[in-house]
């Protein structure tokens, strides 16, 4: 049985294979204070970074969050048979990347916040 504990230190959930649960979630959805529209976007990882989305850097979005801001985001999985969790996430971070693969776009970091609905380390994954 694997599950999910959130680690004070790095802000990250992480499961006991350690492997980390946001490499799970395939996708978040959420929707911004101001604007009439859910905003749904692919949920990247990398080894230097923590989990991030992908903005543009036209969009109206970036108007409207901030470093800080908690939102309540919708997480899909790559298993369709995981259900869909929706939980609060807090904005760590907000880079402009100017010359690198993400070219054009803002790199938004997203913590999932710990003890929501059930404790995290008690939620099973299988």
């Amino acid at each position: 049985m694997l599950t999910e504990t959130y680690s004070e230190g790095s802000g990250s959930l992480r499961h006991s294979g350690a492997e980390k649960v946001s490499d799970r979630f395939y996708s978040v959805e959420f929707e911004v204070n101001g604007l009439n529209m859910l905003y749904q976007t692919k949920i990247w990882n990398s080894p230097s970074a923590s989990m991030f989305a992908l903005i543009k850097e036209n969009s109206d979005i970036l108007n409207r969050i901030r470093v800080g801001d908690v939102l309540n985001m919708k997480y899909y999985t790559t298993d369709a048979l995981r259900p869909i969790r929706q939980l609060d996430t807090k904005i760590e971070y907000i880079t402009r990347d100017r010359k690198g693969r993400f070219r054009g776009h803002y790199l938004i970091g997203l913590a999932i916040l710990p003890h929501q609905n059930a404790p995290m380390e008690a939620v099973c994954l299988s």
